[in-house]
C-alpha cells in the first residue's frame, strides 16, 4: 500500500474524529472511548500494513 493511501487514512480518520468530537454532543467519557478505540484501531492497522502479524498465521485452534 503506497504511503499515500496510508497518509490520507489517517489524516481522514483524524478529520472525522475531530468532526464527531467538535459537533455532536456527547458525554466526555463516551468521547474518550471512542477516541480511544479509534486510535486502537489504526495503531492496529498500521501495525498489520507493516507484518506485525504475519507470523500470526501459523497458529490454529482445534483441530
Amino acid at each position: 500500500m503506497p504511503l499515500t493511501t496510508v497518509l490520507i487514512t489517517l489524516v481522514a480518520a483524524g478529520l472525522l474524529l475531530w468532526i464527531v468530537n467538535r459537533f455532536i454532543p456527547m458525554q466526555g467519557q463516551i468521547k474518550s472511548i471512542l477516541n480511544g478505540l479509534v486510535v486502537v484501531v489504526l495503531v492496529l492497522w498500521i501495525a498489520n500494513l507493516y507484518g506485525v502479524f504475519d507470523h500470526l498465521h501459523q497458529f490454529r485452534v482445534g483441530r
